[in-house]
């Protein structure tokens, strides 16, 4: 659920603007601190689900410790960075209603269980930033139900009341919410269990910087996932994009970096564009998910033309600044992309190889590497981990807390670990190989002509690496696809090319005095739904 607002999170903010004095200042040392997050560079992040990953105990319920004992299942994978959801305790299955901040879920363990996996993550090299959840709180938290109760609680001006009812502009679900004993209405975007924050009142601003702080240094996690960061801060008739949310997470940023610099904040805007991501977010945090690139990878892949999905890629790539956009196909709240693509593992495959081979810092969500598929209602989009080719998955010795998906059988772990082909197999090579490339994991993006709606061709290129992709996402065999270029694609002379992935690819060609790409065909040609990689080298 998109209930994890980290709307919190501008409290912490406001206190380090007055610390260093003005915006200016303020903003001067984000910029400064960003390049310490140089470890995104290159790496993939991965998605977790602590309730539905691996259970240890055989309750039905994942847990901290059965994360731990799947580590070097993530290593295996390549991933660099974990993204857990919400741990912090709540009455919910998902977490998104945080009952206490400083609280791991009982349901997932213990904080000493929660410190053994950060220590054995940061063993193998594995960032983990965490879900704050920041813009609400649980309308069973006790603050908010000394609020409720009592009109002088000191919690009142932690929430936002109304004595009328009112509808917001542009949502179509009601915000404001009866309570239940006095005549009054208090505002949640989301839900009635899930009261927003006044991020805005200084009180709440410092118990921020303290869940902020509690959680890097107490916890040692490396940064935060901000959900939903358009709709931080409420003002009359906007319920995003308001012109408060600025410097409330340019605030917050700063503050992250003061306690952690190498600390990494990715926030969630939903379906915003590039140009408007920038537009009400131009410099606050680390990164941002891009939701129109994920959508139209998905129908590229699915229609078998690349036609909107080069010329949004490049539009990215100049919009957003190096490094400050993360793809992903799908995450929590939307459809797996294998159900998105009617079970089709060829297609799964060129998506994935799209994905990571982009700029950026990706993400993928858990299972999908091994095709597993799920649609709406979200507690299907979050079913348990497939395993082994057992009754359970190999997930949990007891009764799953959610039915697992009927494909178990198939589309596991086990029964794709040492197939040479598999999809999981496939993930892993591009993980890998996006990691040991730099061209691959920080490089330019620049869209090569191919004449053909059905191919997708693209540069990346970094120094002297150059690195180049080309992708059939139709379903026939094509032939002769010549690649050009735009002027000042590479410098001019011979290049060689040799195959990372894809076989062939060996050949060479020449650069204009322009630096133009002109009619070089990388492979002689292209079986349907099927991606290669090429790496390219100067000759002279």
């Amino acid at each position: 659920m998109r209930i994890d607002r980290l709307r919190v999170i501008s409290a912490a903010a406001a206190c380090i603007y007055m610390i260093l004095g003005s915006t200016a200042a303020v903003e001067a040392q984000a910029r400064s601190s960003r390049s310490n997050t140089d470890w995104a560079r290159g790496g993939v992040c991965y998605e977790i689900f602590v309730r539905s990953f691996f259970d240890s105990d055989g309750d039905g319920v994942g847990d901290l410790n059965g994360l731990t004992r799947k580590l070097d299942y993530v290593t295996r994978l390549g991933a660099n960075c974990i993204w857990l959801m919400p741990i912090a305790q709540s009455p919910s299955y998902h977490g998104y209603d945080v009952t206490n901040y400083y609280e791991v879920n009982r349901d997932y363990g213990t904080t000493a269980d929660f410190k053994r996996f950060m220590a054995e993550a940061h063993r193998r090299g594995i960032r983990v930033l965490v879900d704050l959840v920041l813009n609400h709180t649980s309308s069973e938290h006790p603050y908010f139900q000394s609020a409720l109760m009592d009109s002088a609680s000191p919690y009142r001006s932690w929430y936002l009341w109304s004595p009328v009812q009112k509808k917001a502009k542009g949502w179509e679900a009601p915000v404001w919410h009866r309570n239940p004993y006095r005549d009054e209405y208090y505002y949640g975007l989301f839900w009635s269990g899930m009261p927003d924050l006044n991020l805005l009142n200084p009180q709440v601003k410092a118990e921020v910087q303290k869940i902020s702080r509690y959680w890097l240094k107490d916890m040692g996690v490396d940064g935060f996932r901000l959900d939903a960061a358009a709709h931080f801060i409420e003002a009359p008739d906007t319920v995003m994009n308001a012109s408060g949310n600025n410097p409330w997470l340019r605030d917050f940023e700063a503050q992250v970096k003061r306690i952690s610099p190498n600390a990494f904040t990715v926030g969630e805007v939903t379906y915003d564009s590039p140009e408007t991501i920038l537009r009400y977010y131009p410099d606050q945090l680390d990164s941002y998910f891009t939701f129109p690139i994920a959508n139209l990878l998905i129908d590229a892949v699915r229609t078998g033309s690349a036609a909107k999905l080069m010329p949004a890629l490049a539009y990215s790539q100049k919009t957003f600044p190096p490094g400050r956009w993360s793809p992903f196909l799908r995450n929590h709240d939307q459809t797996r992309t294998m159900t998105e693509l009617k079970g089709d593992f060829a297609r799964a495959r060129v998506a994935a190889s799209l994905l990571l081979t982009l700029p950026g810092f990706p993400f993928i969500y858990y299972g999908e590497e091994i095709g597993m598929t799920g649609s709406k209602p979200d507690p299907r989009l979050r079913t348990p981990m497939h395993w082994k080719k057992t009754r359970s998955a190999g997930f949990t010795t007891g009764m799953a807390w959610e039915p697992l998906q009927p494909d178990s059988l198939t589309a596991n772990v086990e029964a794709q670990d040492n197939d040479r082909q598999s999809l999981l197999n496939h993930y892993r090579t591009l993980i890998h190989l996006r990691s040991a490339n730099p061209a691959l994991g920080s490089g330019d993006f620049l869209p090569l002509n191919t004449g053909n709606d059905a191919v997708a061709a693209y540069l990346r290129r970094k120094g002297s690496r150059n690195v180049v992709v080309v992708a059939n996402l139709g379903t026939s065999r094509t032939g002769n696809i010549q690649l050009s270029s735009d002027r000042n694609a590479l410098p001019a002379g011979t290049y060689s090319a040799r195959s990372l992935m894809g076989g062939s690819g060996n050949t060479t060609f020449r650069v204009t005095d322009t630096g133009s790409i002109s009619g070089w065909i990388p492979v002689p040609s292209l079986d349907a739904l099927t991606v290669h990689i090429i790496e390219i080298s100067k000759r002279d």
